[in-house]
């Protein structure tokens, strides 16, 4: 483990934990070890280490992990950043939706699986969209967007994890604009659906290309602890070789063994 400056007390119990139990087990306690934090050299020197290290996964900011990702010289898992979408269909529960809403966005606003940006489909109307801003406005949300009375939208906020009490809301033509909207703005971490057509939601799955997708259930539930994988590792949005959250199995490899009888190949 290599974390910051600012948690190196908390990153020392932790590992004396760790170092605990595995010496409880009779196994090598520098299975767990705890690298220096005074400067910035040892996260190259861990990064570069090919031979000693398998496999690196950076958590933390986008900055963070687009370094580890770019420097690293051994495998690393890339836990992106969550731009999450939810996209509140034509013929959604709308009393429902305002709740997945709410629940993605103020539940934890500063972790990755929160949602930052509303695709409300035209549909709806016009009532429907002041129902969902006034709920956003009730809850202590800055709405950022394209409308009258928001704080303008650029493509800043479109890609924008905000990780605080801020989304971005735009009105979209129809579940395709939605699909459009997300391919282009989509970190791929997760995205969700709030709609009661079971046809429209199996679109929205096929052609969404993220980490995981929900369909009528909050962004807030991507998360390893609510996958069943007890402690989370991380949520991987690259493709390979693990996507999503990840628990102890994406830390484990193959080994092949055969054990023959004299067979060879013909």
């Amino acid at each position: 483990l290599r974390g910051s400056r600012s948690a190196r007390h908390s990153n020392e119990a932790l590992v004396a934990v760790l170092r605990g139990v595995l010496a409880e087990h009779g196994l090598t306690v520098d299975a767990a070890q705890l690298l220096p934090s005074e400067d910035r050299s040892s996260v190259t020197h861990l990064i570069q280490a090919r031979g000693l290290v398998d496999v690196v996964i950076p958590r933390g900011g986008a900055g963070l992990i687009q370094a580890v990702v770019e420097n690293a010289k051994v495998p690393a898992i890339e836990t992106g950043t969550g731009n999450c979408h939810l996209y509140i269909h034509g013929d959604a529960d709308l009393d429902e939706a305002i709740e997945l809403l709410l629940n993605g966005k103020t539940r934890r606003c500063s972790v990755c699986n929160a949602t930052e940006t509303v695709l409300i489909d035209s549909a709806l109307g016009e009532a429907a969209v002041e129902r969902v801003i006034s709920a956003l406005r009730e809850a202590g949300v800055t709405i950022h967007g394209d409308r009258k009375g928001l704080v303008p939208a650029d493509d800043v906020d479109w890609g924008e994890e905000y990780l605080s009490l801020d989304i971005a809301l735009k009105v979209v033509d129809g579940v395709d604009e939605a699909i459009e909207h997300i391919a282009r703005w989509s970190s791929g971490h997760t995205e969700a659906i709030s709609t009661r057509s079971l046809d429209v939601a199996d679109r929205f799955c096929a052609r969404v290309d993220a980490a995981a997708v929900m369909v009528n259930a909050s962004t807030a539930w991507t998360d390893g602890e609510m996958f069943g994988f007890g402690a989370e590792i991380g949520i991987s949005t690259q493709k390979l070789h693990a996507r999503g959250p990840m628990g102890l199995e994406e830390l484990t490899s193959t080994k092949w063994i055969a054990n023959g009888k004299g067979h060879v190949r013909p």
